[in-house]
């Protein structure tokens, strides 16, 4: 990525990725479309709140996974094979045991939690504690498929992922109409599917990395698990568990505050989140990429190249954000009709979907900038920008409800301002030029 035009490089990077995401968000927009036109919207009110929850402790595996995977990484560079499968073994264990413990708790625990992490109206609390107690039976085979790709990942396949994705993200939909229309289990049917689904994907990656690479086949190496592997894994992964929990606890944090709203709102918010998810897409995959093609630029000594292709990206953010914002602002109503809901929450939803459609572009604006940081060596400040915008958006959005003329509108105008606000501050960080000298890496030494 250190020769030719800085936007082909990161594009045909961030491409095969773009893809993956797309397909995750399919994945979690037939579950909700499907409970909204088969079952109802109070249903998808229901199932809306389990989200939130569910992506924490989704999020703590696939950000455990990938600190094991860079783990994975430095031993493949190296050439060490015995070491990369000692490293696969660990982790696969320890994936295994806190599947086990965390779906065990979400089955046991589940209504509990729901109501007191993100206060579920007793009036969903059907729907709610059914579809998420099933669910956590699917965490220990959405764990183990995370340590998976991330092992495969590791050592350069990257490709196999997008297929294991287009699999589990066909059979859920066809898993979801056969069993809500044809076998009248409602939100549980939507749930079991989820649990199949993962459940195949899960055996289906494990065989393939099994019998493709011998490097990862760690029971036939007469590998013994031992405690220094373990706690290498736990080192390596706990650190970016944590980090990749940062997004989903804003989140159970706002889900609070819209549940107070009622269930119109719950609905909304339900919808206006699948439709987030693909907006987020362009910029957050190009920002995935910009990390590897600065790091590579700063080893090749040329600065003036990464400044190029960080406007390249900024460029390419926004045309595509621009895009989808006319979309889903002249579209708004229309999306919101595709999920099944109707009447007030249709009315949230159109609103919420027209406040953030253009403000959009200020995110598309600042973020791929993170992704230059990162490159750098400086991930501090990366994760500095983002949880500041975290912390005064739910500021805002909590503040901002006691004032008669915002009221519920908090919601929707937290976001826009605070984009606004972290934008201004990273530029003006940018343009100082502090970043420009690399940490903690040993190539631009």
């Amino acid at each position: 990525m250190t020769e030719g035009a800085p936007w082909k490089c990161i594009l045909r990077f961030a491409l095969p990725l773009l893809i993956g995401s797309l397909l995750q968000q399919f994945y979690y927009t037939a579950d909700a479309m499907m409970v909204g036109l088969l079952i109802g919207e109070e249903a998808l009110s229901g199932v809306g709140t389990c989200g939130v929850v569910t992506n924490l402790l989704i999020a703590f595996s696939v950000g455990f996974s990938a600190g094991a995977g860079v783990l994975s990484a430095q031993h493949f560079g190296a050439g060490k094979e015995q070491e990369i499968a000692k490293n696969a073994y660990a982790t696969m264990s320890l994936l295994l045991v806190i599947g086990i413990l965390v779906g065990g708790s979400g089955v046991l625990l589940g209504e509990p939690l729901l109501r007191y992490t993100v206060s579920v109206p007793e009036s969903l609390m059907v729907y709610s504690g059914t579809y998420f107690r099933i669910c956590a039976i699917g965490f220990l085979f959405q764990f183990l498929y995370n340590g998976v790709t991330a092992l495969l990942r590791s050592i350069g396949d990257s490709i196999a992922s997008l297929y294991f994705l287009l699999l589990s993200a066909l059979l859920n939909v066809f898993l979801d109409y056969a069993l809500m229309q044809w076998g009248h289990m409602g939100v549980a049917g939507a749930a079991w599917a989820t649990v199949f689904s993962q459940l195949l994907t899960c055996a289906v990656s494990f065989v393939y990395m099994y019998r493709k690479y011998t490097v990862l086949r760690f029971a036939k190496r007469g590998i013994r698990l031992s405690f220094d592997d373990i706690q290498r894994v736990v080192r390596m992964g706990f650190p970016l568990a944590m980090q990749s929990m940062v997004g989903t606890v804003f989140n159970l944090m706002v889900q609070r505050l819209v549940n107070t709203f009622g269930e119109a709102m719950i609905a909304s918010y339900t919808v206006v989140s699948r439709v987030e998810g693909y907006m987020h897409l362009p910029t957050s995959t190009l920002n995935q990429a910009i990390p590897t093609y600065t790091a590579q630029n700063v080893g090749a000594g040329k600065m003036e190249r990464i400044r190029l292709g960080l406007r390249h990206t900024v460029a390419m953010s926004m045309a595509a954000t621009l895009l989808m914002s006319l979309g889903t602002f002249f579209f708004a109503s229309h999306i919101a009709g595709l999920f099944g809901i109707s009447g007030l929450s249709t009315e949230y939803c159109t609103e919420h979907v027209r406040w953030l459609s253009f403000p959009f572009l200020l995110f598309a604006l600042y973020f791929p900038c993170t992704g230059l940081y990162q490159g750098m060596g400086r991930g501090m400040v990366s994760t500095t920008f983002s949880s500041s915008f975290l912390v005064v958006c739910l500021i805002l959005a909590y503040a901002l409800q006691y004032i008669p003329a915002v009221d519920y509108r908090a919601l929707f105008i937290c976001k826009p301002i605070s984009w606004a606000i972290i934008a201004s501050i990273n530029y003006i960080y940018y343009f100082k030029g502090k970043w420009e000298t690399p940490k903690n890496y040993s190539a631009a030494k």
